[in-house]
C-alpha cells in the first residue's frame, strides 16, 4: 500500500535584520564631499590604482606565503581600487578581507560573483576524505528557476537576503543579476544562468532582484551588456559574434537593462561579445567598443553608475590583444573598472603610459576614478571599511534564508512529460528503485542530498554514477540492472562550467535513456540544470526541470516525484521543438486541492 505524507503548508521566513543604510549626507558635509577631497589628493599612480581589481581567493593565506604576498604588493604597492573574491567558507572570507582593508590605504571595493546569492561562492567546501560538508553562506536554485515560479516578490526577497548576506561578508557589490535573455538554447555558458527567454519576464523579475540587493546596501550589478543570451561560443574560450539588427537589440537584449537602469542600478559588467553593426569592428568585443559603453549605455540609456569589465583573463580578450592594450582600450571605451587583469602590472604601466602620453586625459581618467570613490562613499566604506566578524553567524546561511532558498526550489519544479500518469510515485518501501547519477567528475555534491531523500521513502534504493567517460559498457550493465528494477530515477547533473565549452550528455547517456523508453522500465527523468537535454531523448516517461544542483534543488526533485509539495512551475525557455514558454504540467500534493491551469501544452 502506498505511503502517503500530507504536504507541509509553505512558510514565508521572517525577514532578515537590515542592514543599516550608509550614513547620510550633512549640509556640513555633502554627498560626494569625501570622493573629491580623496581625488585632489591622489597621484596619478593611486588614481590608475583604484581602477584595477585583481582576484583573490577566500582561502586561509598565512602570513608570508605566495598568496598572501602576491596580495600584499597589490594592495599596498600597486594600490588597487578593489579586489573580487571567490571560493571560501563565509567567516574566513571575512576575516581575510578585513585583513587586507586593514592594509589598504584606501578603503577596497569588494566585489564577488553571487548570481545565485552568497553560496554561490561561499558554500558547497567539503572536507575529504569522508566527504564531510562544511556549510556555508546561502545558496539559492538558478536564476531560471526563479524564472519558473514566475514570482517578482520571491526574486526580490533572494535580492535582499543576497546583499544582506554579501554586505556582511565584506562583500559590497554583488555580481548579480544576470540580465542575459537565454534565447539560444545552444548557449554553453548562459542558459540557466539567465531568468528566461521572454525579455519582458527577465526586466519584471531582474528589476526585483535589483531593488532586493540594493535596499539590503549592497550595489547590484547587471551583467552582460548589451546581452550575452544568443550566442553558441563561450566567451572564456572564444569571442562570440552575435548578428542581430539594433532594432532587435531594442526589443530583446537591451529591455532587462533599460528597466534595471530605471530603477536606480548601480553597476553593469560588459559583456566580451562582438556585435557587428553596433561595435567599431567586426570583431571588436563589446567591453572594448567605445560606441557600445559610451555611446549606447552612457549617451542614449543614460546609465551613470559604476562600469565594470568581464573579466579580462577571458580568452575573447586575452587572446587577442596585448593584456597592457586591452586595459587600455578598455578605459577608452568607457569602462570605469578593469576586471581580473591578466597581468597586473602590464594593466597599471600601460594605462600610466596612455595618460602620460596623452592618448588618455586625465581628465578621463578622473571621471572614473570619482566614480568609484563615491560608490564607496555612498556604501559608508569612508566611515567603516571592516566587518564585524562576530555578526557573520547571525546573518549569513541562518535557518530562515535557507527556508527562502527552499521555497524557491519547491516553486520552481517544473514537469514537462508524464506518460502514463507515472507521478506522483506511490512510495511503496518494498520497491526495488534505481538511481542513476550523470555528473561531473568534479562535482561532489550531485546527487548526495537527492539520493538521501529518496532512500527516506524507498530503503532499498541502489545508486550508481556515470560521467562523461563511462564507456557503452558501463551502460550496458546499468540497462541490466534496470530491466530488474520497479522504477529507475535518472538525475542529470549538466550546468554552465567556464572553459567547457558544452553543456550536454554524451551519446551513450542518451543512448541509455532511450532505451529505458524502449523496454517500458518504468522511469523518470530530472534535470538539475540544463532544461533542454530533452531534445535528445524526447521518448522518456516522466521529465521534470529541477533548474539546478543545489541542496534544495534536489529536495524539492524528491517532494515533487512522491508527491508532497504541488507541481506548479513553468518553463520560463522554450524548448524547441517540443515545449513553449509557459508550459508545465500543474499537479497538486498528494490529498491537496486540485492545482489550476492543467497541462500548459
Amino acid at each position: 500500500m502506498a505511503d502517503t505524507v500530507k504536504a507541509a503548508a509553505p512558510t514565508r521566513p521572517p525577514e532578515a535584520p537590515r542592514t543599516p543604510p550608509p550614513i547620510p549626507p550633512t549640509p556640513s558635509r555633502p554627498r560626494g564631499a569625501w570622493a573629491d577631497s580623496v581625488l585632489a589628493s591622489l597621484t596619478l599612480e593611486e588614481k590608475v590604482g583604484q581602477l584595477l581589481m585583481p582576484f583573490v581567493l577566500g582561502d586561509f593565506a598565512p602570513e608570508g606565503s605566495p598568496a598572501h604576498r602576491r596580495m600584499v604588493e597589490a594592495v599596498e604597492e600597486l594600490g588597487v581600487g578593489g579586489v573580487i573574491v571567490s571560493v571560501g567558507s563565509p567567516m574566513e572570507v571575512a576575516a581575510k578581507l578585513n585583513h587586507f582593508q586593514a592594509r589598504a590605504r584606501l578603503p577596497l571595493l569588494v566585489a564577488a560573483d553571487l548570481e545565485r546569492g552568497a553560496g554561490f561562492r561561499f558554500r558547497g567546501i567539503v572536507y575529504v576524505p569522508g566527504p564531510i560538508v562544511l556549510g556555508g553562506a546561502t545558496e539559492f536554485p538558478s536564476m531560471m528557476a526563479l524564472g519558473a515560479t514566475g514570482d517578482a516578490g520571491l526574486a526580490h526577497r533572494v535580492g535582499y537576503v543576497t546583499g544582506v548576506e554579501a554586505r556582511a561578508l565584506g562583500v559590497h557589490v554583488p555580481f548579480a543579476p544576470v540580465l542575459d535573455v537565454n534565447n539560444n538554447p545552444e548557449n554553453p555558458i548562459i542558459n540557466i544562468r539567465s531568468l528566461g527567454e521572454d525579455p519582458r519576464e527577465v526586466a519584471r523579475l531582474g528589476a526585483a532582484l535589483v531593488r532586493g540587493i540594493q535596499e539590503a546596501g549592497a550595489l547590484a550589478t547587471a551583467k552582460h551588456f548589451p546581452g550575452h543570451g544568443d550566442t553558441e561560443t563561450d566567451s572564456h574560450l572564444d569571442l562570440p559574434v552575435i548578428r542581430v539588427s539594433r532594432a532587435r537589440l531594442d526589443s530583446v537584449e537591451l529591455v532587462p537593462f533599460r528597466a534595471a537602469i530605471a530603477q536606480g542600478l548601480g553597476a553593469i559588467m560588459t559583456a566580451h561579445v562582438a556585435m557587428p553593426g553596433l561595435t567599431e569592428d567586426s570583431l571588436l568585443p563589446a567591453t572594448l567598443s567605445r560606441k557600445v559603453l559610451t555611446g549606447l549605455l552612457r549617451e542614449e540609456l543614460g546609465f551613470q553608475g559604476l562600469l565594470f569589465t568581464d573579466a579580462l583573463d577571458m580568452y575573447a580578450v586575452d587572446r587577442r590583444y596585448l593584456r597592457g592594450e586591452a586595459a587600455v582600450r578598455a578605459l577608452e571605451a568607457g569602462a570605469d573598472i578593469l576586471l581580473m587583469p591578466p597581468d597586473l602590472r602590464a594593466a597599471r604601466d600601460a594605462v600610466l603610459a596612455a595618460v602620460r602620453g596623452g592618448r588618455i586625459s586625465e581628465e578621463r581618467l578622473n571621471s572614473s576614478v570619482r566614480r568609484i570613490l563615491e560608490a564607496k562613499e555612498r556604501l559608508g566604506l569612508h566611515a567603516s571599511r571592516l566587518v564585524p566578524l562576530e555578526e557573520v553567524h547571525r546573518k549569513v546561511g541562518i535557518p530562515a534564508h535557507d527556508s527562502l532558498a527552499q521555497e524557491v526550489a519547491d516553486r520552481s519544479i517544473t514537469l514537462l512529460r508524464n506518460e502514463r500518469n507515472l507521478l506522483p510515485l506511490l512510495g511503496t518501501r518494498t520497491a526495488r528503485v534505481l538511481s542513476v547519477t550523470f555528473r561531473r567528475t568534479t562535482d561532489l555534491l550531485a546527487g548526495r542530498t537527492f539520493n538521501a531523500a529518496l532512500r527516506s521513502y524507498y530503503p532499498r534504493l541502489t545508486t550508481a554514477e556515470v560521467d562523461a567517460s563511462t564507456p557503452g559498457s558501463g551502460y550496458d550493465a546499468l540497462l541490466a540492472r534496470a530491466r530488474e528494477s520497479d522504477l529507475v530515477v535518472v538525475s542529470l547533473y549538466v550546468t554552465t562550467v567556464s572553459y567547457s565549452g558544452q553543456i550536454a550528455i554524451p551519446q551513450e547517456t542518451a543512448n541509455f535513456l532511450r532505451s529505458l523508453a524502449r523496454l517500458r522500465v518504468p522511469h523518470a527523468v530530472i534535470s538539475f540544470g540544463n532544461p533542454y537535454l530533452y531534445r535528445e531523448f524526447p521518448e522518456v516517461q516522466a521529465y521534470l526541470l529541477a533548474w539546478s544542483g543545489t541542496e534544495a534543488s534536489q529536495r524539492a526533485a524528491v517532494k515533487a516525484l512522491l508527491g508532497e509539495i504541488p507541481l506548479q512551475g513553468r518553463t520560463p525557455t522554450r524548448i524547441p521543438p517540443h515545449f513553449r514558454v509557459g508550459d508545465g504540467i500543474q499537479l497538486p500534493a498528494k490529498g491537496g486541492p486540485q492545482v489550476e491551469g492543467g497541462d500548459a501544452r
